[in-house]
């Protein structure tokens, strides 16, 4: 049993940005990820910093705890641009980086470029094309690809990642599609539940459904012939019908019950105030410190 945070890159590396992947490591945390947007939903027009260039300053910082992104995607990446920056990066932080990879959404990465959103299968055929690149630039020297939607003209990746033969992934997926994905390309995979159930479902409905999604992975990797086991099983919270950060005792159960469904890691969020994110600080330092005795 593993339990994360997620530090969302809006505030300044000098004016508590630092101070807050410094804390995730002293409270013990397994690992401190950020998410890869441009913006996000409510924090659009207030601050916000690139996740590569934080997560290099994090890696710098500290010494011992995971770090990672929930999630990269395609919608303004390239695979050969993002492996460079990815081997930099494991590099870094000693072969203490995690990939999160899924297919994005309608946000304003959809757009900021310039490009007409794309359709949700159009999002899927990207990803699809996506991380079998970039699982190859990162574990061989040179690639030379045409596809699709990305090239590669003998993109070298010398001298590779500190992990081998890579860096893990940890994909994010809810469709048969991506949990193919993860199955053939996932040292992990990621979900945040059943968006249709955040606003006026149960949160018994929620792991109704997330058992079912757990089981789409399982058939994946059994058709990918490999053991379901292998793979960490991520859960993001913040967007099921669950209200964990409460208190202690509502995270305590509401892990409890997530653990028993055969989830391997919690990832909760560090408290921002006045946004969607508000939670209790003693609060969220107290399930950092004491939560995983209380299940064990």
């Amino acid at each position: 049993m593993r339990l994360s945070t997620v530090i969302l890159p809006s505030r300044r590396w000098h004016d508590g940005g630092r101070d807050a992947w410094l804390r995730a490591e002293r409270l013990g945390f397994h690992a401190a990820y950020t998410y890869d947007h441009l913006s996000w939903r409510s924090f659009r027009d207030g601050p916000w910093f690139g996740a590569i260039p934080t997560l290099t300053a994090a890696a710098a910082a500290t010494g011992r705890i995971r770090l990672g992104t929930l999630v990269t995607s395609p919608n303004f990446r390239h695979p050969v641009t993002l492996a460079k920056e990815l081997i930099s990066l494991d590099d870094i932080s000693g072969g203490r980086f995690t990939l999160g990879i899924g297919a994005g959404g309608n946000g304003f990465d959809a757009t900021a470029l310039g490009q007409e959103a794309w359709t949700p299968r159009e999002r899927a055929d990207r990803l699809a094309e996506f991380v079998p690149l970039l699982d190859r630039l990162l574990t061989e020297e040179s690639v030379t690809y045409e596809g699709r939607f990305y090239a590669a003209d003998e993109a070298r990746n010398i001298p590779g990642c500190v992990q081998r033969p890579r860096l893990p992934f940890a994909v994010a997926a809810t469709g048969p599609r991506g949990m193919r994905l993860a199955a053939r390309h996932g040292q992990a995979w990621v979900t945040t539940g059943d968006p249709k159930l955040f606003a006026s479902g149960m949160p018994e409905e929620s792991r109704e459904a997330l058992l079912g999604q757990l089981d789409k992975l399982g058939k994946a990797c059994a058709d990918a012939g490999r053991d379901a086991a292998e793979l960490d099983k991520i859960l993001l919270t913040g967007f099921t019908p669950d209200r964990p950060l409460e208190s202690f005792d509502a995270f305590v159960d509401f892990a409890g019950r997530h653990f028993e469904l055969g989830f391997t890691e919690i990832v909760i969020h560090a408290p921002i105030a006045d946004s969607v994110f508000a939670a209790d600080e003693k609060v969220f330092e107290r399930i950092a410190t004491e939560a995983l005795a209380q299940l064990r």
